[in-house]
């Protein structure tokens, strides 16, 4: 015979308590007596009951479920905003939903997804939007807020680093070293933040009437490992190669090693993000740090406390520039 489980009714009844009152004691900020709560506890964990959050939560209207949704969970950047993301959320009451996207963009089923765990507002990191899953979501009182990039033509809020300055610090640091020489490998040129990025360190070099080279990568370490190595092969040596992110210097680094090319006396590699990796004794990449905690911070807090955005924001962090051993 298959073992009844154990419901709220079952542990009110043997704590002599409403069953209203156990679900107040399993409630994050819910009002009841440190005496009642301490019973209700013991009884509960006797009985071995564990409350069903989200049946709880369709009853109440409030799942305390945030959904987040990515796409580039190889790069380690994304890896380590989804763990901070996860434990801050959950100091908070809440728990994540993750949906990892295949596409570019975030298609019907995924958003579906969010809409039957009736979670209480979404993070997009590096998925695509379009408007009108935005305006879905919104009807069905979801708010949505971005982070590490913007989208002028949505209505969410958005938390990113100030990238088109964090570049124009990278190319002024480059320029006042004398380097004319430089390459800028890009990141995938439909986000913002790559956009950013390059604008920032080509309107810095524009302005001094100096010619960048350009590759186009797409934040992957293969994709810049191979075009650096065939740059090499081509006969082209530069004084600089700056990364859209660190993934993408890293991959530099290791091909420009495999030339045995010295770091950083006949070329420096800056990154952006400042990951984990960036500090590892193999590589100890120079990179600029984006504010991650802060930006995590930011972004609950946007999606928590001001749901329903009439006037979006759109915040704007400053990083700051990490000097180790690819630069002088």
């Amino acid at each position: 015979m298959e073992k009844r489980s154990i419901s709220a009714k079952d542990v009110a009844k043997l704590a002599n308590v409403s069953q209203s009152t156990v679900s107040r004691v399993f409630t994050t900020g819910a009002s009841v007596s440190e005496k009642t709560r301490k019973k209700v506890l013991e009884i509960a964990e006797e009985l071995n009951y564990r409350p069903n959050a989200l049946a709880r939560g369709l009853i109440k209207q409030k799942t305390n479920m945030v959904g987040l949704a990515m796409k580039d969970i190889q790069n380690p950047f994304y890896h380590e905003v989804l763990g901070m993301f996860t434990q801050k959320l959950r100091a908070k009451g809440y728990s994540v939903l993750f949906v990892y996207t295949e596409n570019e963009e975030i298609q019907q089923d995924e958003i579906n997804h969010f809409l039957e765990y009736n979670v209480e507002g979404i993070i997009v990191t590096d998925a695509l939007l379009s408007s009108k899953v935005v305006t879905k979501l919104h009807d069905n009182n979801i708010p949505v807020t971005l982070f590490n990039r913007y989208h002028k033509d949505l209505e969410c809020n958005s938390v990113s680093c100030d990238n088109i300055n964090a570049a124009k610090e990278i190319a002024k640091y480059v320029y006042e070293k004398g380097y004319r020489d430089i390459v800028f490998i890009t990141g995938k040129t439909n986000t913002s933040t790559s956009r950013d990025r390059q604008k920032g360190f080509m309107d810095f070099f524009n302005q001094k009437g100096i010619q960048i080279t350009i590759l186009e990568g797409d934040y992957t370490y293969d994709k810049s490992y191979y075009l650096t190595k065939g740059m090499i092969e081509s006969g082209h040596q530069p004084e600089v190669i700056f990364g859209a992110n660190d993934i993408t210097a890293i991959g530099a680094l290791d091909a420009l090693k495999e030339k045995n090319i010295s770091i950083p006396d006949e070329t420096i590699i800056i990154g952006f993000d400042n990951i984990k990796m960036s500090s590892w004794p193999s590589y100890m990449l120079s990179t600029w740090a984006q504010p991650m905690e802060k930006m995590v911070d930011e972004t609950i807090n946007l999606l928590l406390t001001d749901p329903k955005t009439i006037n979006k924001k759109v915040l704007k962090l400053n990083g700051y520039f990490i000097h180790r051993n690819t630069t002088k």
